[in-house]
């Protein structure tokens, strides 16, 4: 099977490669595609993608909660497919503030609401469990019913101390969301 898999940035992207190349007898051909951040990207991404079987995005995400007041398994750096998505505060064309959009799951991994908004999200007003990015909406609004998204949690929502986003991320692998996806296939 063609699987194209979506990052929104660079960093994922490698971290994608990275995992594909660690591990062995991949069950499914895989093509790694940038999109850029953002909505708009991700349609204009999505419209131009080569010929495929299936598309997951995959990305890091914020979370809404404190970490250690979490469940482990929405701890630093795990996946989470995304089942679940809204739109908030953009005022536009398309998508405007449009209604959730709803799959069902694909993979094994824990599900979760995610939340798509371009503008500063005020945390404290958000259920925890709530993923926070600028893409899922467009993908789900667009996607094929077959594919899916792969969210790794990259940081917690309100943050209590400044972050660096970049400094944060390094350590964190996608090995695990790899695995995860080319077994649920």
């Amino acid at each position: 099977m063609k699987v194209v898999i979506i990052t929104p940035m660079e960093v994922e992207q490698v971290k994608v490669l990275d995992a594909l190349s660690k591990i062995n007898n991949l069950n499914h051909n895989y093509e790694v595609v940038v999109a850029g951040i953002g909505r708009e990207s991700m349609a204009k991404a999505i419209m131009n993608l080569p010929h495929h079987d299936i598309a997951i995005l995959i990305g890091f995400a914020a979370i809404v909660g404190k970490q250690n007041d979490l469940p482990s398994y929405l701890g630093f750096g795990k996946p989470i497919e995304i089942t679940h998505s809204s739109l908030y505060g953009y005022q536009g064309d398309i998508f405007e503030n449009g209604a959730p959009v709803i799959a069902e799951p694909k993979t094994k991994l824990p599900s979760l609401a995610s939340l798509t908004s371009d503008k500063f999200v005020r945390t404290t007003d958000l259920a925890e469990q709530t993923i926070i990015n600028m893409e899922d909406y467009t993908f789900m609004f667009l996607k094929k019913p077959k594919d899916f998204i792969v969210r790794i949690i990259s940081d917690f929502l309100p943050h209590e101390t400044e972050i660096d986003f970049f400094e944060e991320i390094k350590g964190v692998n996608f090995i695990e969301a790899i695995k995860l996806i080319d077994e649920s296939m």
